[in-house]
């Protein structure tokens, strides 16, 4: 009987862990949270809104708590040469040998949601043509993107807004790219921009 307790106790607080570092357990009460981003050419402080993207903000959030961020790297750094303007930075998918990271269950796609893909704001990505396959790949609007919004099709759903690092992400934007053969993109850095922390701030009381 001992034994049997002691193992559903065992299986209890294992349960509640993981449940802790599920994005919709943390901060609860906060319909704001703030994450730091640290990269290897500065760091990026980000506001979630969990008003309008619940969805895609506490899936975002899992992927913080858990860590899995960290090491991954920013694989698409694009701009739209042809109109001399800087499109998206795109990360958290890979890491630094650009092996796929694990990925949880696809979300449901929020880009509906009233947020628009406004330069500076950061946005879940998806496969072509599969709106609700997204998982942990995010990307920085590095411009007023309007033709990432929804019309008649799904659009991509803007889940935050950078608070801080404009400086860091103008950097990144700024690294040389190519073609990569190992993951068949183009706008790939040359040299690596890594996620090396990435971690929840402390809530701010109201």
């Amino acid at each position: 009987m001992k034994r049997l307790f002691l193992i559903c106790l065992s299986l209890f607080f294992s349960t509640t862990t993981l449940a802790a570092k599920e994005g919709r357990f943390v901060q609860k009460d906060n319909i704001f949270p703030r994450v730091e981003i640290v990269t290897s050419l500065g760091s990026i402080v980000i506001e979630l809104d969990r008003s309008k993207a619940p969805i895609t903000a506490n899936n975002f959030l899992t992927y913080v708590m858990d860590k899995s961020y960290q090491g991954s790297v920013f694989h698409r750094i694009e701009r739209d040469v042809e109109n001399d303007r800087d499109f998206v930075i795109q990360g958290g998918g890979y890491d630094k040998d650009y092996d796929g990271l694990h990925e949880n269950d696809p979300i449901f796609n929020e880009s509906g949601n009233g947020l628009k893909n406004d330069m500076y704001s950061i946005a879940m990505a998806y496969q072509d043509r599969q709106p609700h396959s997204g998982t942990r790949q995010f990307f920085f609007n590095m411009d007023d993107n309007d033709h990432l919004n929804p019309g008649r099709e799904w659009g991509f759903a803007v889940f935050g807004n950078v608070m801080d690092g404009y400086d860091t992400l103008d950097k990144i934007m700024a690294v040389k790219t190519g073609f990569n053969e190992k993951i068949g993109y183009d706008f790939v850095p040359k040299e690596p921009v890594v996620i090396l922390n990435i971690k929840l701030l402390e809530q701010v009381p109201l």
